[in-house]
């Protein structure tokens, strides 16, 4: 058990409900303390346009702040504005231009939720941050940290905190990971806490809409050029809108008429060409990906069985990974898994544990 006497905790507040109880349980603990909402939205009219349950705009602060209250906390708001852009957005949308689909939470997890806060909050004075994610933080016997699958059934978010080092590991607290969905809702009225009801935020909180393509395109100031739909063996089949309206997997909007269903199957950036295949072309058994970040283990040393997610929703499938050169890892399935996409993360985990995770790159097979 950690000293929680004289220890400072920054929370940060999302406005929801999980981590509006993530600070009050640690507050039960008895830890010092202190929500802070991150302001990283980039317009006024963007936030303004945010529905209930977003997590970065203005309702997002007043409704954090309302907990704060309810809770007896100082609360701020911090400025993460320019970090967001350049981790998040600009990574958003140059992946998009290079035929990958990317995770953006992941990688706001990992430099903005993490690193830009863990920073700050260090420098006034905190010796943790927390959140209210569904994961648990654990140090393995070898020394290392890493992140234990959430005691919730169905309620898991490890996958998204893959990238995680060990450093932040080592002074983050993840209380809710602990309890089930419905006992944190159930905790936050006990507490008569304002946010008890509040829906969970579904999409992209700088996408509220969910038309990614529309934002990129906004957000270049012009319209992408349309290109090809192809066969894998170049034979075209009609106009696309822009490659960046597209991902591995997709079958509705493609505006084809084929006479049965038929599904992106590959996105060639070089030649701005979307391949459409069918059902059975998504289906591959070997991975590759790049980026490795380790959390269990120092090094891998393969080959070794694992479980492996290779989308945020994706249950798992066993399969073998092996180390290639440099940070790159090989992962050969079991069984053929449908749509591996790259840009998403495959995170592979060791019973409850996590291994680590990385970039997925390519598929064959």
């Amino acid at each position: 058990m950690k000293d929680t006497q004289n220890k400072t905790v920054v929370v940060g507040m999302s406005g929801g409900v999980d981590s509006s109880v993530a600070a009050l349980l640690l507050k039960k603990q008895g830890y010092r303390v202190i929500g802070v909402t991150m302001q990283i939205w980039q317009a006024e009219e963007a936030c303004q346009q945010e529905e209930n349950g977003g997590c970065c705009g203005l309702s997002a602060v007043e409704d954090a702040r309302r907990v704060a209250y309810a809770l007896d906390i100082p609360y701020y708001v911090m400025n993460f504005r320019r970090e967001f852009q350049e981790k998040v957005i600009d990574y958003f949308t140059e992946e998009y231009l290079k035929g990958r689909t990317p995770n953006p939470c992941i990688a706001c997890n990992r430099y903005v939720k993490w690193e830009a806060l863990l920073a700050r909050s260090l420098q006034i004075g905190a010796d943790y941050i927390a959140t209210g994610h569904y994961a648990r933080v654990a140090r393995l016997e070898n020394g290392r940290y890493t992140l234990r699958c959430s005691a919730a059934d169905g309620k898991d978010q490890t996958y998204a905190l893959y990238n995680l080092t060990q450093e932040q590991l080592a002074r983050t607290l993840m209380p809710v990971g602990l309890y089930p969905k419905a006992e944190i809702r159930r905790m936050a009225l006990e507490a008569g806490l304002p946010v008890a009801n509040k829906p969970d935020s579904q999409e992209i909180c700088f996408v509220p809409d969910g038309d990614y393509a529309g934002f990129i395109e906004r957000s270049m100031g012009k319209q992408l050029p349309t290109g090809n739909f192809v066969t894998a063996k170049g034979e075209i089949l009609g106009k696309h809108k822009g490659i960046v309206h597209y991902t591995i997997g997709q079958r509705k909007g493609l505006g084809l008429s084929m006479g049965h269903p038929v599904f992106v199957s590959g996105i060639r950036p070089e030649s701005n060409e979307v391949v459409i295949g069918e059902s059975e072309d998504l289906f591959k058994t070997v991975l590759y990906a790049h980026k490795l970040n380790l959390m269990s283990r120092e090094r891998l040393e393969g080959p070794l069985r694992v479980m492996a997610k290779i989308r945020y929703n994706h249950r798992g499938a066993p399969c073998t990974v092996e180390p290639l050169e440099e940070d790159r890892i090989r992962c050969v399935f079991d069984t053929p898994q449908r749509a591996i996409t790259p840009g998403q993360a495959v995170v592979l985990y060791e019973g409850e544990y996590v291994l680590g995770g990385a970039v997925i790159t390519g598929s064959e097979g």
